[in-house]
């Protein structure tokens, strides 16, 4: 079975704190927009049977919102309406994945979805979704999202420092039993207004494109 969740702030209170600190998209001397040069061009292609779509951008810069402290709070509740679904085989497992929001408020914005393990064994998830050299794999740290158009890459929001960060984002077991729902989300800086869909890079699950913003 999953483990619990990263506790995670409501989004207005992760939005106050992330502003006292000055250190939101777009501020000063809080660095919370880091924009880092990225030069090789990240290309997906095509596969069902891994479940990925096709994506090609270059992405240039990099968009992290951090805070300080520990939210305390519990995950979003996941929204019962599907805006994305694919089928994926990975790790010898048979999979649904369905995203069932991405939703802005404020200065962040919210990603929820749900991995539903189709198959007769569990599936071994190791640290597909982390970000291992943060000191955040058995988490969903490691996922983006990416906005093509301005080239951009939306990093999971987390607070502290490595070795001890945290994530606004789920964590989760090293093994999801055959039949289990995962439910998982990460929360992110927002996207400018403009952008109303956006590509979702779920790493080992696969790129949904255009996922539209609510």
């Amino acid at each position: 079975m999953r483990r619990g969740t990263t506790p995670v702030a409501v989004v207005a209170v992760v939005a106050a704190m992330l502003s006292g600190c000055g250190m939101l998209p777009g501020q000063q001397g809080g660095g919370g927009e880091e924009r880092q040069p990225v030069s090789q061009e990240s290309r997906v292609s095509q596969d069902s049977q891994e479940g990925r779509a096709t994506s090609t951008a270059d992405v240039t810069d990099v968009t992290e919102a951090t805070a300080t402290g520990d939210p305390g709070e519990p995950a979003p509740a996941e929204q019962e309406r599907v805006i994305a679904r694919r089928e994926v085989k990975t790790g010898g497992a048979d999979l649904t994945v369905e995203i069932t929001g991405l939703k802005r408020q404020g200065r962040l914005s919210t990603l929820t979805w749900r991995v539903t393990n189709n198959s007769d064994d569990r599936w071994q998830m190791t640290s597909g979704m982390g970000d291992t050299p943060g000191g955040l794999g058995l988490t969903v740290a490691g996922i983006s999202l990416i906005d093509p158009v301005n080239g951009k890459r939306y990093v999971v929001a987390r607070t502290g420092k490595y070795p001890r960060a945290k994530c606004l984002c789920s964590d989760y077991d090293v093994f999801t039993e055959a039949g289990e729902v995962l439910p998982l989300h990460a929360t992110f800086a927002a996207p400018p207004p403009d952008v109303t869909k956006i590509n979702v890079d779920l790493k080992v699950l696969g790129v949904f494109t255009d996922v539209p913003i609510s």
